[in-house]
């Protein structure tokens, strides 16, 4: 008699749950996400849909190198999105601009940027304009601006899209996803495997379970030996109405979907829990994307909203194996969007244990005992 695949629950049902759970579907498991409430903080229905390598990983070679690594892999996991939900994530990766208004700090990330580029080698690729070079390619930059660099892998998608194509290849593939399904406690089993109480009362089993439940994973990975304390950071956005014609660039704060509106954001604010967003803050934006972009003067601002990023205590991903209760995994980190290609790839093969991968040890939560971080 055949034995039947093990199946393995996915504990939060945004990008980055989703992600895995879409690479375990690809690689042959039997997966079940069950995910939380609406009214859970949930960093997927408000971020920024980056597809970002510049300055990532400057002062930290496995990120750097797992980044680009995510850049190269998103054409091809958009195409394969694409085949397997009918959904058009509308991935553009023509480059990205970050721009100054401040020489020091342009000069900063210049050195960052360096940094990072002895990490990358020949996959490296920026430049930095001045502001007179860069009007020259963009004559409507406004005249605040002493300059910007550039990177032409960078790029970003309609987050909104995405979350919904990857749920639906989830489910194409045979996973089940399973709304409103808060998992309140996980209890590993004497025998092996695991116990997931839900808050509605319900109890279920699975062999191996991977929490990706955000700034919700907390309790619950710490009941299951982890020791990284994950917090989170507040985000504030801007959009606006949507324009007849095209913006000229993209930024990391300012972009334009491909609906037509104009994305603002770019806060990175310490408010605990709470997401609502603020009047100086939102009027800081606006006043950020007028001296970038003048013509954005006139035009309506429609919506605004704070989101909260999932932030463990040195910014970068965490991968970690339970050594107290085999089969269970912690997987977070706040770039899930320009993570997703290798979260559903690379890291699906490394919770199987079916192909080597060592750099990520580099993302093991033992780095948090070591320097007491966590």
């Amino acid at each position: 008699m055949q034995q039947r695949t093990p199946e393995i629950t996915i504990v939060g049902g945004g990008i980055v749950g989703l992600s895995v759970a879409l690479g375990l579907l690809l690689a042959g498991s039997r997966v079940r996400v069950l995910d939380g409430a609406d009214s859970d903080a949930r960093a997927s229905q408000g971020n920024f849909g980056l597809v970002w390598g510049q300055g990532k990983g400057w002062n930290f070679a496995p990120y750097a190198n797992w980044t680009m690594d995510a850049l190269d892999a998103w054409p091809s996991f958009a195409q394969k999105l694409q085949e397997l939900s009918g959904i058009n994530v509308a991935l553009v990766q023509s480059g990205g601009y970050e721009f100054f208004t401040d020489p020091t700090e342009m000069e900063c990330f210049k050195a960052e940027l360096d940094q990072q580029a002895g990490y990358l080698g020949r996959r490296a690729s920026y430049e930095m304009l001045n502001g007179d070079d860069l009007r020259s390619q963009l004559p409507d930059v406004g005249a605040k601006v002493v300059g910007a660099s550039f990177s032409p892998r960078d790029g970003h998608v309609n987050p909104l899209r995405f979350l919904r194509a990857l749920r639906c290849a989830v489910q194409a593939m045979g996973g089940r996803v399973t709304m409103g399904a808060t998992v309140a406690a996980i209890t590993p089993q004497p025998g092996g495997g695991f116990a997931l109480a839900r808050a509605d009362g319900e109890v279920t089993h699975t062999e191996q379970v991977v929490l990706c439940a955000g700034l919700g994973a907390t309790t619950l990975a710490r009941n299951l030996g982890f020791i990284t304390q994950v917090k989170p950071q507040l985000g504030e956005l801007l959009i606006t109405e949507k324009l007849g014609s095209r913006l000229p660039f993209l930024s990391s704060t300012i972009r334009q979907v491909d609906e037509g509106g104009v994305q603002i954001g770019g806060t990175k604010a310490d408010a605990g829990f709470d997401d609502h967003e603020s009047l100086a803050a939102i009027a800081g934006l606006a006043r950020h994307a007028v001296t970038v972009f003048p013509a954005l003067a006139d035009v309506r601002v429609i919506r605004a909203w704070g989101a909260l990023r999932v932030m463990s205590p040195d910014g970068y991903p965490v991968y970690a194996k339970s050594a107290a209760h085999p089969g269970a995994f912690l997987v977070t980190c706040h770039s899930g969007v320009t993570l997703a290609p290798l979260h559903a790839s690379v890291l699906a093969h490394w919770i199987l244990n079916t192909s080597p991968t060592p750099d990520l040890e580099a993302f093991d939560e033992c780095r948090f005992a070591l320097s007491h971080a966590a």
